[in-house]
């Protein structure tokens, strides 16, 4: 590994009066080192990013940077100006002067010094010891840090000399007075001791914190280092991730639950943001979190005070990507896999809705319309339903690409989206459906982890994210598809198919309870996922099964919050002040099929609640394949129930459901009340709790 900077790439005289030519002068060493093969496309690049943000600090402190494929190896260059440059620092010019150059595919060993330098820029020690270097050797090395930084010594200030020797008499005073002293203090002292054991030390505020920039190198940790620094000034503990081109380190999962604020000092987009909603949280730009940390440290502390959050504490989406370090396999596998439905389901959606549209305007014969490119009459409501089915079947294509695109971008990240795409249509061109979209994705996702972690000579570095990933994974991808496991996926996917095609009596109703029961067991959990992604899968491919098994999923999953609602509604003294109050709200929920409307009242009571629910779940499920019941829309709930195959007997379904969780769970709390002294009147009086035996 070369050394980072050398004395060929230090100009403690640099006599450029603008930043251009300083980038310019500095870049010129560069390549004369051999570490830019293209000057004129380099300084493009440092432009580029200067455009996006000034790189002038507080304190002196140019710092030009970028990613660049004319960059073969990190680098940096020095210069130090007298008359200073203006790099755009609220302060004034900059005379110590860093180019940091990193190829698109810098490696992570020399990211981390670049890293590394980045915080020793906040100390002023270093500063100082750059400003009064003598020699680019002696830079070179207080930058690569071959010599220690002196730290400056304080001088002994000297004593007054006494101007005359006090008397006896006075020595014995004030020996006197000093013992009394003496004696309070120590009272004192002893008495501050007592009170300390007695009464426990308050916690110290806790934050976490999130710095990045555009390329990741200098700027990100640069406020990591001045927010650490402000936190001990303050009394704080601050936790940072920078998510730097060298990769980041997730901050613990405990640690993000326990934080009582965030700040999030970021110019791009913050990856797994969503592990600190509900926090009392600072967004602000990264260089805000340079220049003025201690601000950034008070005003978290203030939200917090006043109960300001960031956003609901649920996250609203299926997706979980802040997944920890130690998680199985089985476990990861769920979060790929729920990745790739969470995006897929808008697209089931928004098409499901308008072939639903489309079939009740224009009959179930729409299908068969010509195209309305070429014959569409503005008059007719055929044409406006041909219109809709086929901007919906549109729609629906997208599905299986979008699934195995987005199930290998949970695995790989960025460059598993073209791979996966490309996966998921083979998967469409091979006829296996859904299944086939599903391993797809997790092929390519595979494939990418593994071209990852070959060792690339630099020069190849650049065109790895652009050229070669996307082009060995797509290859390898289609490869697979076409001639190892896509005709046993299309075989598989087509004997599903036939099997919910023929599902009819008994078998329809025992699929139907035990979907019912999937829902209901984890209101919203992985077995609720599992249910849900095989119910959306069908509709890759729809049929009559497959309708009747959507419809089936999301009638069950409406039951549990709706029955809690009734329940709270016609036995309210069974349940708490705040139960009563998630009751109102649970009417919305369940309506809406959002089935975690009711794990308020499962995690309070989830022995009497889970059978409740499931119970109810089941009848709906079986009750609901039943009747031929069917749905193209993934999600909706009553608000879709005109677009639902047998409208009446689905809405009898749900609310046969609903009835039956509603008795169990109110029969189970009921036999759980203590009778007081005999009484049959246990109710609550008006606004009070019930006391219960557990």
């Amino acid at each position: 590994m070369s050394e980072l900077i050398t004395a060929e790439l230090v100009d403690l005289d640099l006599s450029a009066e603008t930043k251009d030519a300083a980038a310019r002068a500095l870049a010129e060493r560069m390549v004369a080192s051999g570490r830019v093969t293209d000057l004129e496309g380099f300084l493009a690049d440092v432009a580029a990013r200067e455009a996006q943000m000034p790189t002038g600090l507080d304190g002196g402190i140019g710092i030009p940077h970028c990613r660049s494929a004319h960059v073969t190896e990190p680098t940096l260059a020095f210069g130090r100006s007298a008359s200073g440059i203006d790099f755009g620092a609220p302060d004034g010019p900059a005379d110590l002067i860093f180019l940091i150059a990193a190829p698109a595919g810098g490696d992570a060993d020399h990211l981390s010094i670049l890293s590394t330098l980045a915080r020793h820029l906040m100390d002023e020690s270093f500063t100082g010891a750059l400003r009064s270097a003598t020699g680019g050797e002696a830079a070179a090395a207080l930058i690569r840090g071959d010599e220690p930084v002196a730290e400056p010594v304080a001088e002994p200030s000297a004593e007054p000399a006494a101007e005359s020797a006090p008397s006896a008499e006075a020595e014995a005073d004030v020996e006197t007075e000093a013992e009394a002293e003496t004696d309070a203090e120590a009272k004192a002292d002893a008495d501050a001791n007592a009170e300390a054991e007695t009464a426990p030390a308050p916690a110290p505020f806790r934050i976490v914190a999130i710095t990045s920039c555009p390329t990741g190198i200098a700027h990100t940790y640069m406020a990591a280092e001045s927010l650490e620094k402000a936190g001990q000034a303050a009394g704080v503990e601050v936790f940072v991730e920078t998510q730097g081109s060298a990769g980041f380190k997730r901050l613990d999962p405990q640690l993000v639950a326990d934080a009582d604020g965030v700040i999030l000092a970021h110019d791009v987009e913050v990856r797994d943001k969503e592990r600190f909603a509900g926090k009392p949280t600072v967004d602000v730009g990264v260089k805000a979190g340079i220049n003025r940390p201690a601000e950034l440290i008070a005003e978290v502390r203030e939200k917090a005070e006043r109960g300001e959050v960031s956003a609901p504490a649920r996250a609203g989406v299926p997706m979980d990507r802040g997944a920890d370090a130690t998680d199985r396999f089985a476990t990861r596998l769920r979060k790929w896999l729920m990745t790739g439905v969470s995006y897929m389901v808008p697209f089931v959606a928004a098409g499901g809705l308008l072939i639903a549209l489309a079939f009740a305007i224009g009959g179930y014969t729409i299908n068969k319309a010509p195209s309305v490119a070429e014959h569409f009459i503005w008059t007719e409501s055929t044409s406006w339903a041909a219109l809709l089915f086929q901007i919906g079947s549109v729609a629906f294509g997208f599905l299986v690409p979008v699934l195995a695109g987005f199930i290998a971008y949970g695995m790989a990240d960025r460059p598993g989206l073209v791979p996966g795409f490309v996966g998921g249509a083979l998967a469409l061109t091979i006829n296996a459906g859904f299944l086939g979209g599903l391993i797809a994705g997790l092929i390519a996702g595979a494939v990418v982890l593994a071209i990852q972690r070959i060792s690339i000579p630099p020069v190849l570095r650049g065109i790895m994210p652009v050229v070669v990933i996307p082009l060995i994974s797509s290859a390898i991808v289609g490869f697979l598809m076409f001639l190892v496991v896509g005709k046993p996926i299309a075989a598989l996917q087509k004997g599903l198919t036939d099997w919910l095609s023929g599902l009819s009596g008994a078998n329809a109703i025992i699929l139907g309870a035990l979907l019912g029961l999937m829902m209901c067991f984890d209101l919203g959990g992985p077995l609720n996922k599992v249910a849900y992604a095989f119910a959306v899968g069908g509709l890759a491919n729809p049929n009559e099964g497959s309708l009747k098994v959507m419809a089936a999923v999301m009638a069950a999953g409406m039951v549990p919050p709706l029955a809690m609602a009734l329940a709270t509604t016609v036995r309210g003294r069974l349940f708490t002040k705040a139960e009563r109050e998630n009751g109102k709200a649970a009417w919305v929920l369940g309506a809406s099929f959002i089935t975690e409307g009711a794990i308020p009242f499962a995690a309070a009571d989830p022995l009497r609640v889970i059978p409740s629910a499931m119970a109810g779940g089941a009848v709906t499920g079986a009750l609901s394949m039943a009747f031929g019941c069917t749905l193209r829309a993934p999600h909706g709930g009553i608000f879709v129930v005109p677009l639902i195959g047998q409208p009446l007997l689905y809405l009898l379904a749900i609310a046969a459901g609903t009835v039956v969780s509603t008795a169990l769970v109110i029969l189970l709390k009921g036999l759980r009340k203590t009778p007081a002294t005999g009484s049959a009147d246990t109710r609550a009086p008006e606004g009070g709790e019930v006391t219960v035996a557990a």
